[in-house]
């Protein structure tokens, strides 16, 4: 697995190769704009630039400058596309990237602390976050009714505890 570098945030992470031109499919792991053509990216401490990208469903399909063959495109796959920390755009107000969440303490209204977030899933409706805790991982969907506030500078998640939400 490709590390990610200090200062640098993974904005996709290369799938597979498709076609024999190079051409990447990508998960995002950000906004779109963070994808875009002509950025530049990091991948396995190389430097890049986004030639072409475009939307395949949940999935994108990029071209990167230099990476011309299959080969080349292969020999990328399970890599992060990275961007400095620094170059990502600011997300309107309720929006986070997803490693501003990776670690923060996920705390129910009531108070009893749940554990801390530990993954970022995507799900079709709504992304889930991942909870490890005193009662193990606890799944909790990213919606408004469970959510109630996300708090980055006191490093904290506050949810209302729907009913089947705990195990």
């Amino acid at each position: 697995m490709d590390e990610i570098a200090v200062g640098f945030v993974a904005v996709g992470r290369i799938l597979r190769a498709h076609g024999v031109h190079g051409d990447l499919i990508i998960e995002p792991l950000a906004p779109p704009e963070s994808l875009a053509s002509h950025r530049p990216v990091t991948i396995s401490g190389g430097e890049y630039e986004i030639a072409q990208a475009r939307s395949e469903g949940r999935l994108l399909r990029i071209r990167l400058a230099g990476v011309d063959t299959r080969e080349q495109a292969r020999a990328l796959r399970g890599a992060y596309l990275q961007v400095r920390e620094g170059d990502l755009a600011l997300l309107p107000d309720g929006e986070y990237y997803r490693f501003q969440l990776i670690g923060l303490l996920v705390r129910g209204v009531d108070g009893r602390d749940l554990g801390r977030v530990t993954n970022v899933l995507s799900a079709p409706e709504n992304d889930i976050y991942v909870v490890s805790g005193p009662s193990g991982e606890v799944l909790i969907p990213a919606v408004d009714d469970v959510v109630q506030d996300v708090d980055l500078s006191a490093g904290l998640i506050t949810i209302e505890i729907v009913p089947g939400l705990l195990p």
